[in-house]
């Protein structure tokens, strides 16, 4: 039976949801903590609000921490991906290994997770991904750097203020001037 816990951030009341196997769940900010409980109970029936220990205290911390503008690293994190399709945890996986700040596209995400051809379908699975943060679907963008969809609470305004928080750039932006050649 999954455990969840309500806490707030510097952007808003997030929740998270675990098992014994990892975390199930993430909820990214909203104003009102009963929005996130509502939410958790919902997509985790019997599920019960618990004070987290282990792995989720740390992605708890973790994400207050990032909310306030650290450079947060959640990749180490166990995930309990049970009832998710091989194609779905091969995208979170690849999408895992973008590091704080970097970015791609859909497209090049989808080719890293071995599908060369599954653009869109990636979208999808992103737009069904349990974990946003914890699996960071922000820094997934559309061709040409387009900012792309985001179906977690508040929208692609929350996909942006995330992308600020990285100061992170479009995959296909050209590199800040370095140096000056003179």
């Amino acid at each position: 039976m999954p455990l969840h816990h309500v806490f707030e951030t510097a952007f808003g009341f997030c929740g998270i949801a675990w098992s014994e196997d990892g975390l199930c769940r993430f909820v990214l900010p909203v104003e009102a903590p009963a929005t996130i409980e509502a939410r958790l109970e919902k997509t985790l029936p019997g599920s019960r609000a618990a004070t987290p220990t282990g792995a989720a205290a740390a992605a708890v911390a973790a994400a207050e921490r990032y909310f306030q503008g650290a450079r947060e690293d959640f990749s180490a994190l166990p995930l309990d991906l049970s009832g998710t399709d091989p194609f779905r945890q091969a995208i979170y996986r690849a999408a895992r290994r973008l590091g704080y700040g970097e970015t791609t596209t859909y497209g090049a995400l989808a080719a890293e997770a071995g599908f060369p051809k599954a653009a869109r379908e990636t979208g999808t699975a992103l737009g069904r991904n349990p974990l946003p943060l914890i699996v960071p679907c922000h820094r997934i963008m559309a061709a040409g750097g387009r900012l792309g969809g985001f179906s977690a609470p508040g929208g692609t305004t929350t996909k942006r203020r995330m992308l600020a928080l990285e100061r992170a750039v479009p995959p296909d932006a050209e590199p800040a001037q370095a140096s000056f050649g003179f």
